[in-house]
Order: structure tokens, then sequence, then C-alpha cells
């Protein structure tokens, strides 16, 4: 089949190239418009179009899909299958209509559960042990289409969404490549989704890494892997925004209010959750870089009995 592929970031990046490798015939590459990025707002092209290009494909950036032109240029690429992985944009029903075969789409969670942009995030700050990636079929509502694939991936307690993401890509980069000649083939099964099993992954926020010391350790612990590389758990200390770039639930030996350090030692120091304690091992201190819990001991006065937030 010819495939037209959309999508914009690494994790798509992924599954564009295994389909390459694959020898799939890929006409062409729909993608965002280059915008600045950075503190210097140079151009960037996402990671998808650096590799189009490289491969000799056809990039299209519209600004819009609701354009009819833009529909018609779509239908001139000629594509049996659309692929569509984090695009950023909802395809409407006449662009969903173009291809012979179908518009699928990787989606890096097992669905119902955590249809939106951010599922990996919310795996983790909720606490899941298992995940996964799942292939639909592409309708008009968000993530909701029929399943045509899964694979399922485990959570380790200590996995941040940095380190999740990247199993992720690589797991839906491969049923991608196995789910394709079935749909060729015609012996994929559509299956509904349970619209009562569904729950939600919303877009992140920067306010979401707030620490609220009353919730419990674990609940703290999953914040913080959760919300890495953005948008960051974070406290306050002595008025100043402090960043915990590392952390896991303890057993403390004294007790005090939430919020509240409550040991210093060689591993970092424990503050008092809403039930049980969190070691900090890694901190990024307002106007500084990142550090080790032990070097940020030895260059400020934490006090026991101090409490954050």
């Amino acid at each position: 089949m010819k495939i037209l592929f959309f999508g914009c970031d690494d994790f798509a990046a992924v599954s564009l190239r295994r389909l390459l490798e694959a020898g799939h015939k890929v006409v062409g590459l729909v993608t965002q418009p280059d915008r600045p990025r950075g503190r210097g707002l140079h151009v960037e092209y996402s990671a998808t179009k650096e590799l189009a290009l490289k491969a000799g494909l056809e990039v299209f950036q519209p600004d819009t899909l609701k354009d009819q032109s833009v529909v018609a240029r779509l239908r001139d690429f000629g594509a049996d299958l659309f692929v569509v992985i984090a695009y950023g944009k909802l395809l409407p029903a006449d662009i969903l209509a173009l291809p012979g075969y179908s518009c699928i789409n990787v989606h890096a969670s097992l669905l119902p559960r955590y249809r939106g942009a951010a599922p990996v995030n919310w795996a983790v700050i909720n606490g899941e042990t298992e995940t996964g990636v799942t292939i639909i079929r592409l309708n008009i509502a968000m993530d909701g289409g029929d399943i045509l694939s899964q694979a399922v991936c485990a959570i380790p307690l200590d996995m941040t969404t940095a380190e999740l993401r990247p199993r992720l890509a690589a797991l839906g980069a491969d049923l991608l490549v196995d789910t394709i000649p079935r749909i060729s083939a015609g012996t994929v099964t559509p299956k509904k989704q349970d619209e009562d099993q569904v729950s939600k992954a919303p877009k992140m926020h920067k306010d979401l890494g707030h620490i609220r010391w009353t919730e419990s350790a674990r609940s703290i612990h999953d914040l913080v892997r959760g919300t890495q590389p953005w948008p960051g758990a974070f406290t306050f200390w002595r008025g100043k925004r402090l960043k915990v770039l590392d952390a896991c639930a303890a057993s403390a030996l004294v007790q005090g209010q939430p919020g509240e350090i409550v040991e210093l030692h060689k591993d970092g120091f424990l503050v008092q959750a809403g039930d049980g304690a969190v070691l900090v091992r890694q901190v990024h201190p307002e106007s500084s870089r990142p550090m080790d819990a032990r070097a940020f001991l030895a260059g400020h006065k934490l006090s026991l009995g101090e409490v954050l937030g």
C-alpha cells in the first residue's frame, strides 16, 4: 500500500523510520508548519520532517486541514492508507474518507484508557504498573475509533515518563509494521472500544507538577517521575521554587507535619508526606543548576523542622 504519514515529534519519527526500513512505500509526510523554538526563537524542523527530507520524501505543512485546497492536495498523494501519530490535529471527516483502505493512528495507551494528549504522563502519574500502545481506525472522535491491535508494556516502579516514551515508541513502531500487512490482507477484525472504561489524559500544563505534601508519599513519587521532562515537579523553599528531579517513597524515624523536613543524611533529605515520607535525591534550585541532594545540603543550610511548600 502507498502510505501518507502524518506526524511531528520524536515518538512519531520512530514509526516513520521503521516503515521506511521495512520497505513500505511512504509517499509523503504531513507535519505541522515550522515554528520558532527555544530562547533564541530559531526555526527548527520537526523530528519527522528532518527524517523525511533525508529520505527524499515530499513534505506538506498545511496551517489548517479545513481548506478544500488542502483536501485536494492530500488526495493528490494517491495514498491507500493514512498513518497518523502525534500529529496534533484532528482529521475532519472529508480527509478521513480520502484513503482507499483507512486512516489509522498509533496511540500510547491501552485504549479506551487514557484518551488524550498526554497518555504516557498520566499513566505514570496515576501509578499504573502497565500501559501499552493501541492502533485504531480513526473516526471524528478523539481517540475513539475501533481497535485494530494492541501491545502491552510494563511500567517499572522507578521509571519516568522520559524513560517510558522511547520504549512505547519502539513498541508502537513494531506493532504498526506488523499490523499494516494484516490490514492489507483483510485479516484484522476491528473491535469497538468499551465506553464504560474510558479515562482521560489531558494536555499537561506548567503548574501540574506542584507538589502537595498532604498527598501520600507514593503519589508524590509518581508525580515526580510522571512530570519529567516537562513540566517537572516542584515545591517552594524559603519563598523560592525548588524543582524535585528525583525522589522516592521512604520510611522516616521522625514524623512531622506534611512538607516538614524530618531527616537529613547522605542520600538526601526526608520530607513528611500525608502518608509516609519522601526521600528527595536530586533537586534544581531556582537560579542555579541541577544537583544531587548531597550537594544541595552541602551548599545550603537546610534545617530540620523547615516546611516546604
